[in-house]
């Protein structure tokens, strides 16, 4: 004869109270986990995305050498340099030919190296030499030259330097700029114009009290030199701090503090 049930064992849970209770506490710590797990993927995501590019506008003020600049940190290359302060150099990426440092809207050229002309580099530091490469042409380059000059793009010459010149298989390309000045840049051009980098060119100059400039720029570029010229000048020009303010820095500006001191 069957045993006798009672109420109480028909409505008896499927699983221990403890158990269950250890279920939920495991099933809300891997909510919690898969949670956390998306928000740091996306964080992850979007700093990989960025690969060290910020679209932070933020101006930052550096004080390179007696100079003084101010820069948006979206147009600085080197993350650790994005800080107000003294520095020993500042490195600058801009599209060309806008001169804007890094966007979403305009990612594809900070990223595609097959597009070497859309960027162009530049690196600010304490000038170590009285002349920029402009003022070394007549004293120092033009001995090296072989002299053979040859027809350049847009009004600029070629000038091939001497087997001994030390300089491998560069050249230089010279020219007169709209204010009558020597203009000269150093180039290594590919052989293959499908070849060409961001940094086949580079070219020197000083601008404000004791700044030296260096720029490169993919050898694509060159039939705009003049344009370029004038636009970096412009770019960084308006750049430069004098008495607590830069010529791109409007009157009403607050909370900025002057480094020129420090």
């Amino acid at each position: 004869m069957a045993a006798a049930t009672t109420g109480n064992e028909d409505h008896a849970p499927l699983l221990p109270t403890r158990l269950l209770t250890r279920l939920t506490i495991g099933v809300a710590v891997l909510a919690t986990l898969t949670v956390a797990i998306s928000v740091t993927g996306r964080i992850l995501g979007e700093r990989i995305a960025l690969a060290g590019h910020t679209e932070n506008t933020t101006p930052i003020d550096a004080i390179i050498g007696q100079d003084h600049v101010r820069l948006p940190a979206n147009a600085i290359r080197v993350e650790e340099q994005r800080h107000t302060g003294r520095a020993e150099r500042v490195d600058l990426y801009l599209t060309w030919p806008g001169m804007n440092g890094y966007s979403h809207a305009e990612r594809a050229r900070f990223n595609d190296a097959t597009r070497p002309e859309g960027l162009i580099f530049l690196n600010l530091s304490q000038s170590t030499m009285s002349r920029d490469m402009s003022g070394r042409l007549g004293p120092i380059y033009s001995h090296l030259f072989d002299d053979r000059p040859e027809p350049g793009p847009a009004g600029l010459t070629l000038q091939r330097l001497k087997e001994n010149s030390g300089y491998g298989e560069e050249v230089f390309f010279t020219g007169i700029l709209p204010d009558g000045s020597d203009y000269a840049v150093r180039c290594m051009i590919p052989a293959d114009a499908q070849q060409s980098t961001s940094a086949d060119c580079q070219r020197d100059i000083h601008i404000g009290r004791d700044l030296s400039v260096l720029y490169r720029f993919s050898s694509r570029l060159l039939p705009q030199w003049q344009d370029m010229e004038a636009r970096i000048r412009t770019y960084l020009g308006g750049s430069l701090v004098k008495n607590g303010r830069s010529a791109s820095t409007s009157d009403n500006r607050e909370n900025f503090v002057d480094l020129s001191n420090q």
